[in-house]
């Protein structure tokens, strides 16, 4: 826990002094493909930190000066299988955004989607001793939060105070200053499995870059893809990627629960390569082209040629109905978003006053889908694109790149999390556990 606490302090640190400089990489890390964005921040106020204890404000000054993607190697379920041909997809990332931007970055703030994350609401009390609440207060509050044996080999990812309360005036997102007896608080736990981090953080290093953040893929998706009312009134974010579905869950701008589903768009392609006897290369564009989950009667006469060079005429001449590729895709994808129902009722997603869903990440794109899916998880579904963020290149703007762009706001505007506090060391947590949503079917 400790060790942890003080990586994350130093990787904070590292980012600050990285923005004062003014460049900093952004490295999303996924299973089919690495994307790298260089941000530089401009201007006097390049370290306008936003004041309290806050979820992210706005688009800071920042502006997007480099941008690559590759297509990624060595990435299983969004987390490293093969070193050696991950660190080549990373460099070859980085390397084309530098080119483009015309600097060189040593500092990078990563996301990545696996290491079975599991969330867990905490709760802490303090009694004031002056009545009126300091950042130390703050700290002792957080300190008072009973942690949970999260397991061996596990690590705390993200650890965010969603909630004060004061006397009985709750929902205060930063009470320091205000005047009271009794300050508790909420916080929001993730644990990811530490194996996971420290393979990515060795390949970052191998890569001679310093690693100034971290973040998880579907927490930063959120943050990008919901609006601000989203945040503010509860809405969950479904990050289809190629190896995993992220799941976050925010209300009142903070994300209260985080989840994965480890499939994604590229078992769809494996299925239709199995399902037509074909490389996946080619299952992939046939996909990208002439995917959808919803036939109509038009889909029985739209022939896809099946071309192959066997040499055997017949084998190379083949060609399938839509409506037969329609039959192999949607059963994958309407499993995929039965797991996701499934992990937003543990949840108790239910409970919130807005029950908006949105959906981005690359294998959203597929027609049909938004259908399917408010079939499935519940009548308020959209499909969701990232913010614009300044200098953001057109062919990085599309649902693919929506934790690549969470993560440049979440570079810019980290929300605070239990490290930016000096935690009193003299009494570390008692451990048991609160339930995640308790707070919030209190308060709100």
């Amino acid at each position: 826990m400790t060790d942890l606490y003080q990586s994350q302090r130093a990787m904070r640190n590292m980012r600050r002094a990285a923005i004062q400089r003014g460049v900093i990489a952004i490295l999303d890390v996924g299973s089919t493909k690495i994307a790298c964005l260089i941000l530089r921040f401009d201007g006097p106020d390049r370290m306008r930190e936003q004041d309290g204890v806050g979820s992210m404000a706005g688009q800071s000054q920042f502006r997007v000066i480099g941008a690559a993607s590759t297509r990624s190697r060595g990435v299983r379920f969004g987390e490293i299988s093969v070193m050696n041909e991950t660190e080549r997809a990373i460099r070859t990332a980085v390397q084309g955004a530098q080119k483009m931007a015309g600097v060189r970055v040593d500092h990078v703030i990563a996301s990545f989607s696996g290491g079975d994350p599991r969330s867990y609401g905490l709760a802490g009390e303090w009694e004031l001793q002056d009545s009126v609440v300091s950042e130390q207060d703050v700290a002792r509050v957080l300190s008072a939060c009973e942690v949970p044996d999260i397991g061996i080999g596990r690590e705390v990812m993200h650890a965010q105070p969603v909630n004060f309360a004061l006397d009985h005036r709750t929902g205060l997102g930063d009470p320091r200053g205000q005047i009271g007896n009794r300050l508790a608080c909420d916080m929001h736990m993730l644990s990811v499995d530490a194996g996971t981090v420290q393979n990515l953080l060795y390949c970052i290093k191998r890569c001679d870059l310093e690693l100034a953040g971290i973040a998880s893929s579907a927490y930063v998706s959120g943050v990008s893809s919901l609006v601000e009312d989203e945040q503010e009134l509860g809405a969950a974010c479904i990050d289809m990627g190629g190896g995993s579905t992220g799941l976050s869950i925010f209300i009142k701008k903070h994300m209260i629960y985080s989840d994965t589903v480890r499939m994604g768009g590229d078992h769809v392609t494996s299925d239709i390569a199995k399902g037509l006897q074909i490389p996946l290369a080619q299952a992939e564009k046939i996909k990208t082209l002439k995917g959808g989950i919803h036939a109509t009667g038009m889909d029985d006469r739209d022939m896809i040629p099946i071309g192959a060079d066997t040499g055997d005429w017949d084998k190379d001449s083949r060609t399938v109905s839509r409506t037969e590729l329609i039959g192999i895709m949607r059963p994958r994808v309407e499993e995929i978003l039965e797991e996701v129902r499934v992990r937003l009722d543990a949840a108790g997603f239910d409970h919130l006053p807005s029950q908006q869903i949105v959906l981005t990440g690359g294998a959203s794109q597929v027609p049909g889908l938004e259908g399917l899916a408010s079939r499935i998880l519940g009548q308020r579904v959209r499909l969701g694109r990232p913010l614009r963020v300044q200098g953001l290149p057109h062919q990085v703007t599309g649902p693919a790149f929506a934790s690549a762009v969470g993560l440049c706001l979440f570079a810019a505007h980290p929300q605070d999390e239990w490290w930016d506090f000096e935690i009193p060391t003299e009494r570390y947590p008692a451990k048991s556990l609160k339930r995640a949503f308790r707070w919030f079917k209190e308060n709100w």
